[in-house]
C-alpha cells in the first residue's frame, strides 16, 4: 500500500482552491481525512492506514501504521508549540490519555495560533516534533494509539 504524494499534493490545492472544509477518502487499505476550518478555528489532518503494517510491501512510499494507531499530521507549515506558553506545562506527553477534542499543541501560522485537536480518545504512544521548531505540512507531530 502506497500513497502518491504527486496526487495527494494535487487533490490538496483543488480542496483548498474549492474552499472544502472537510474530506475523507479510503481506498486499498490507506484512509486520507483532512478537516479545515477558518484561520481562528481548530484544523486537523491526518493519514493512516486501516491494515497491519505486516502488509506493506518493503518499497513503500509512505508508512503504513497499524490499524490501531493513528499518526497526527500538521494540517500546515508553522512552528510547533507543544504548551500555551513557555513556563506552562505541556498539552500532552508520552503516555497521555487524550480524548475527542482536547488540545495536543499549538501551531503558529501567520501570527495566529491553531490548536491541533485530538480526533479520538487514546495514548500518546509517540511524540515526533520539537517545541519551538518548525514543521511542515504533513509532518508527523504525534502518534496515538486508539482507546
Amino acid at each position: 500500500m502506497t500513497v502518491d504524494i504527486d496526487k495527494l499534493r494535487a487533490l490538496l490545492t483543488v480542496l483548498g482552491e474549492e474552499n472544502v472544509a472537510e474530506f475523507e477518502h479510503e481506498s486499498e487499505g490507506v484512509r486520507v481525512r483532512i478537516v479545515r476550518g477558518g484561520f481562528a478555528a481548530p484544523l486537523q489532518a491526518m493519514v493512516h492506514a486501516a491494515a497491519p503494517a505486516a502488509a506493506a510491501p518493503a518499497a513503500a512510499a509512505v508508512e503504513v501504521t497499524p490499524a490501531d494507531v493513528v499518526d497526527v499530521t500538521s494540517p500546515f507549515v508553522g512552528t510547533f508549540y507543544r504548551s500555551p506558553s513557555p513556563d506552562a506545562p505541556a498539552f500532552c506527553e508520552v503516555g497521555s490519555v487524550v480524548r475527542p477534542g482536547q488540545t495536543l499543541c499549538i501551531i503558529e501560522a501567520m501570527k495566529l495560533m491553531n490548536e491541533i485537536e485530538a480526533e479520538m480518545s487514546g495514548t500518546v504512544i509517540e511524540v515526533y516534533a520539537q517545541n519551538g521548531k518548525s514543521v511542515e505540512f504533513g509532518q508527523k507531530l504525534f502518534r496515538i494509539k486508539k482507546a
